[in-house]
């Protein structure tokens, strides 16, 4: 069964434009009620977080009309990170999670995902499901059966208590100077509160949140204005967390970003040496650059590839029975401590070897030298496939013939945005330079 509706990361768009309109959200939250609304009796429930879009409004309201009408009680949550969804969901035993929001993207996009009673994300074939009961008549509950709709109000101060369990007990976060970048997004106060709470000195940035600033000019995409912050204050450490807090960069003493494989690298190399890495094995996806994967083979860890996307880490996490994965981008999963790609929680596990080692930031995040990598985006209209034109791919088998075995391209679609990723790896930068210049003026000429 195909998907249509759905992206690599839930239902994704321009709010207020199709799909992410009320009337559309109204009759997925129907779907989705009818999906997981096993029974005639009102004992299922689901939980809603978003993050501080002011679009969020307008679909939280429409997703709780069309479940409770279909007889699913409703538990709002207000902002909350993605990953509190995930933990709450089970935590409530809900039958159904809900995170209204677009991640990293602009404000003006919105998006909805869903997790299973498990606190995962659901998989291509429920979703498939959902989409397939939304095409048809929805059948909503008897007058008598219709849903409630509840606020929690402690939502965000859960997840705050869970995330400091997962710091080690007997260490403490004192005499470090941390700067917090939370994005104006939905982990704009979880994230200060535990590291002031576990005894940091915080520095936060991008904690004001007005409906439109979201992931602008701050967060894991845009890392400048927290270096900055970093070296103008003294800090020890920078963390960076898009705009629903599931990823993060890690920014040095000296103003330098580290990116996800650098966490990968420190934290797979920490947990084999303890015993704790399953399948002594690291999950990333096609975009982790080559250093990383080098590496780990020094250090006898194997890494399992996957597509892009986070959805496909924690699917190859859980078939295999690994406890560690993640993206370049900063989704860091351990399944140890979450069901998704979690940015504090990882920030927290980087500090904890900051306060075990004794060690410099700048020390703990250069683990591997990076293999030249260069990525450019060419945004192409709706309805075109500009990968299948001739002149495309013969520019892409131009450029394989070119680097011959040296390095090596990965050319996609985006999941969650109408671009073409064009990206290539090569321990020649001008040659890797050339090769995606031509390829990227292919796809644009296509497009």
């Amino acid at each position: 069964m195909s998907r249509k509706l759905f992206g690599t990361d839930g239902v994704r768009g321009k709010a207020n434009t199709y799909p992410m309109t009320a009337d559309m959200a109204l009759k997925l939250g129907a779907a989705a009620g009818r999906y997981f609304r096993r029974d005639g009796q009102n004992r299922h429930r689901v939980v809603i977080g978003k993050d501080t879009r002011l679009s969020g409004y307008m679909l939280e309201n429409a997703l709780t009309a069309g479940l409770t009408s279909t007889g699913m009680n409703v538990l709002l949550l207000g902002p909350v990170p993605t990953p509190a969804v995930g933990f709450l969901t089970r935590s409530m035993r809900a039958d159904l999670g809900i995170m209204i929001s677009a991640s990293h993207n602009p404000h003006h996009d919105n998006g909805i995902k869903f997790f299973g009673p498990d606190g995962f994300k659901l998989s291509d074939e429920a979703e498939a499901e959902i989409e397939a009961i939304l095409q048809g008549e929805i059948r909503p509950a008897q007058p008598e059966n219709i849903g409630r709709a509840k606020r929690i109000d402690d939502g965000r101060g859960r997840y705050v208590e869970y995330a400091k369990t997962t710091f080690p007990l007997r260490d403490r976060l004192s005499g470090l100077k941390v700067v917090i970048d939370c994005a104006n997004g939905a982990a704009y106060k979880a994230a200060p509160d535990v590291l002031w709470e576990l005894g940091a000195e915080v520095i936060p940035v991008g904690v004001a949140p007005n409906g439109y600033n979201i992931n602008e000019k701050c967060g894991s995409t845009h890392t400048q204005t927290a270096s900055e912050t970093v070296v103008q204050h003294g800090a020890d450490l920078g963390i960076c967390l898009d705009g629903d807090a599931d990823r993060v960069m890690i920014i040095d003493e000296t103003g330098r970003v580290a990116d996800g494989d650098q966490i990968m690298a420190l934290l797979a190399a920490r947990w084999a040496e303890e015993g704790r890495l399953s399948g002594n094995t690291l999950v990333a996806t096609v975009m982790s650059n080559l250093g990383l994967e080098r590496y780990l083979a020094g250090k006898g860890i194997a890494l399992k590839r996957t597509p892009v996307g986070d959805r496909y880490v924690v699917e190859a996490m859980r078939a295999g029975g690994f406890n560690l994965g993640g993206e370049q981008s900063g989704h860091i999963v351990m399944t140890d401590y979450a069901t998704t790609g979690d940015g504090l929680i990882a920030g927290l596990q980087f500090l904890a070897e900051m306060a075990r080692t004794g060690r410099a930031a700048s020390e703990l995040t250069r683990s591997f030298e990076t293999v030249p990598q260069l990525l450019k985006n060419v945004r192409y209209e709706a309805g075109r496939e500009p990968l299948a034109a001739e002149a495309v791919q013969s520019a892409i088998a131009d450029g394989e013939t070119r680097l011959n075995g040296s390095g090596r391209l990965l050319i996609r679609k985006s999941g969650t945005e109408p671009l073409i990723r064009v990206m290539g790896e090569s321990e020649d930068p001008a040659l890797l330079e050339q090769v995606i210049d031509r390829i990227v003026e292919a796809v644009a000429s296509a497009s």
